[in-house]
């Protein structure tokens, strides 16, 4: 890609569902801290209505996008959708273009260009950032005269009792993507990348369903993940890491000095601690590459009480996550030494400080997100921008750093830029306002809700947004049409 040319975001929008769970109700219901909950997790999240899916909630997301930024539909080249929830095995983004160009037709307007392209990328919560990477370097070469919109969407779902019960959510952000970039660029020349298989991190394999007895408590078909927490949590801060590390190789720079640079960071949060801990990793690996922080690296090993020595070389090392997964030994810390370090990082004042500084914009709205995972980020970015915006905020020229990850696992590091005129964008924004109209449902609605039994009466549905109308049956006779949805605008 030429340096001189920009691509990157000229507008975001978001859809939630109405369904919210308040998480201190939830923690009266289940017996948990709620002290504890809000200061790991958050305060609430979302859930789908019984006739929405990623299609329904990716396609509003979309339509929001197209009327807030005034897309011409005819100049649009490429419609990505990211998500890990399809529930259709053939078809993806082309289901949320059937909708979107329904309802601009209904309008009086064009619909989408016959001549898009329609991928689906899949990749856990890394797949809306695969899908911008994409569009990013459609606009810079064969879409120079055309623009793209990626739509990151998913529904985060858990057994009721897991320990993942808290961590759900559900949504979907639409972005614009375009040259010449009115809100932020991305320098994809100077991004990190990093990929490793581990077999035993959070997966959802189809076989699953077969196995008697799995689920058996839930009644409608569901996507619940079969995930091995601690062992879940050492991916994560081992790959993005190292794409931060290649991110700072890419600059020219050691590390630390990216830090300094960046006036914050967007991570991908599945809770609101992911971020501090992604962060904590992200500096003391920063400390080891970085020759002007041997201090610093040393006065934090002396309070964490481990070897300077030893600290360096495990963070040389490369621990095999999956031979130890393969082994069933995925409870074992593969940095013994590190992990103490770690915890002395996180306790550390000037980290706080640090932390509280670099983490600060937005964080606070997506205490009321949940885990939206391919969307979390995007919405992340969103909730920071409009934040910025409503306080006053100068960001212009200001850099910031994403840190996507995606089980399985990898992770993306991408730098970002606010463009000069980033408030007429972000004015449009509407993040705060997709919040709204939110229904709080009591333990038996949620209860029926999460388990596919009926409802109690509630007004889950807001006008404007799409839901399924019905699904096919038929799978004899002249037509067949078993389990294709048939969508409508509400």
């Amino acid at each position: 890609m030429n340096e001189w040319l920009q691509v990157g975001v000229s507008g975001m929008s978001m859809y939630v569902p109405a369904p919210r769970v308040r998480l201190e109700d939830w923690c009266a219901w289940t017996g948990n801290v709620w002290p504890k909950v809000q200061a790991v997790v958050g305060r609430s999240f979302r859930m789908s209505a019984p006739n929405e899916n990623v299609y329904t909630m990716a396609a509003t997301a979309v339509l929001r996008l197209i009327d807030a930024y005034d897309v011409r539909p005819e100049q649009v080249g490429m419609l990505a959708l990211g998500t890990e929830s399809s529930s259709d095995n053939s078809a993806g983004a082309i289901i949320v273009k059937g909708m979107v160009d329904a309802a601009l037709v209904a309008s009086g307007r064009p619909a989408l260009s016959r001549h898009v392209e329609v991928p689906e990328t899949k990749h856990a919560c890394l797949g809306g950032i695969y899908a911008l990477k994409s569009a990013l370097r459609y606009v810079a070469t064969d879409g120079a005269d055309r623009v793209a919109i990626v739509v990151s969407g998913d529904i985060a779902e858990y057994a009721r009792g897991s320990t993942g019960e808290q961590t759900q959510g559900a949504g979907a952000v639409a972005m614009l993507v375009t040259r010449d970039p009115t809100l932020f660029s991305v320098d994809l020349a100077h991004a990190g990348s990093a990929a490793s298989y581990r077999a035993l991190d959070f997966r959802k394999p189809v076989g699953r369903h077969d196995v008697p007895g799995y689920a058996d408590t839930t009644a409608r078909r569901h996507d619940f993940p079969v995930f091995n927490g601690k062992f879940s949590t050492a991916c994560y801060l081992d790959e993005v890491v190292h794409a931060f590390l290649t991110m700072a190789e890419r600059h020219g720079v050691a590390p630390l000095a990216l830090f300094d640079r960046f006036e914050g960071r967007f991570f991908h949060r599945p809770d609101h601690g992911m971020p501090v801990s992604g962060l904590a990793a992200l500096y003391a690996f920063a400390l080891v590459h970085s020759p002007d922080a041997a201090e610093r690296l040393a006065t934090l090993c002396q309070t964490a009480e481990v070897s300077l020595a030893a600290v360096r070389a495990e963070a040389q090392s490369l621990p095999d996550l999956l031979t130890l997964a393969l082994r069933d030994e995925v409870e074992s810390e593969p940095w013994p030494v590190l992990s103490k370090l770690l915890r002395a990082v996180r306790q550390d004042a000037q980290f706080k400080d640090l932390a509280s500084r670099k983490l600060a914009l937005g964080t606070d709205a997506m205490m009321d997100l949940g885990n939206l995972y391919t969307a979390a980020l995007p919405a992340w970015i969103a909730a920071g921008l409009e934040q910025a915006l409503e306080r006053g905020q100068d960001l212009a020229g200001r850099h910031f750093g994403l840190i996507g990850y995606g089980s399985g696992d990898a992770a993306e590091a991408l730098p970002m830029t606010v463009a000069p005129a980033w408030r007429s964008a972000a004015q449009r924004l509407g993040f705060r306002a997709a919040l709204d109209h939110a229904v709080d449902l009591a333990q038996p609605s949620y209860e029926a809700l999460h388990d596919g039994r009926a409802v109690e009466a509630l007004d889950l549905v807001r006008p404007g947004t799409f839901v399924i109308d019905r699904v096919g049956e038929r799978f004899d006779g002249p037509v067949h049409d078993v389990g294709v949805e048939v969508y409508r605008r509400a």
